[in-house]
């Protein structure tokens, strides 16, 4: 099956796919904030580049796109038919490499949070498991 763009637009339209500041990302940190929670963004010099770091409460978040990072959901588990052997070399990549920096991240004493873009579609249970979530790693006050 070929491509239903040409060579220059699918380019366009790829070019346009954002790895940070993507709305899924900008509304669980909006969630977070109504929580009351501090955090910083995009740390690169932890495993895997964290979409939300909270340093005093040892807790990372990655905020995945169902597709692009193979989610068991419906749109996760789609796969083009156009150039399928790629996608699905891409995706088991991305999911190797998610799971190296969470190990990796989790034996330096980091607490990891995966939410995925589908679970924003019920943002009463996404925003009471951050919740519970943020009250487990609470900070020592000392």
């Amino acid at each position: 099956m070929t491509d239903v763009y040409d060579k220059e637009k699918r380019s366009a339209v790829m070019a346009r796919v954002r790895s940070k500041d993507t709305s899924p990302e900008r509304a669980v940190r909006h969630i977070l904030t109504q929580l009351g929670a501090r955090y910083r963004l995009h740390r690169k010099d932890l495993p895997g580049n964290p979409d939300i770091v909270m340093p005093g409460r040892r807790l990372v978040v990655f905020v995945h796109g169902c597709f692009w990072h193979g989610h068991d959901c419906q749109r996760g588990a789609r796969i083009p038919q156009a150039n399928r052997d790629y996608w699905l070399a891409k995706v088991a990549r991305n999911r190797a490499r998610d799971e190296k920096a969470a190990q990796a991240l989790a034996v330096g004493g980091w607490a990891v949070e995966t939410v995925w873009e589908c679970e924003l579609k019920e943002k009463d249970r996404l925003t009471q498991r951050l919740a519970i979530r943020l009250e487990a790693s609470k900070a020592p006050r000392s």
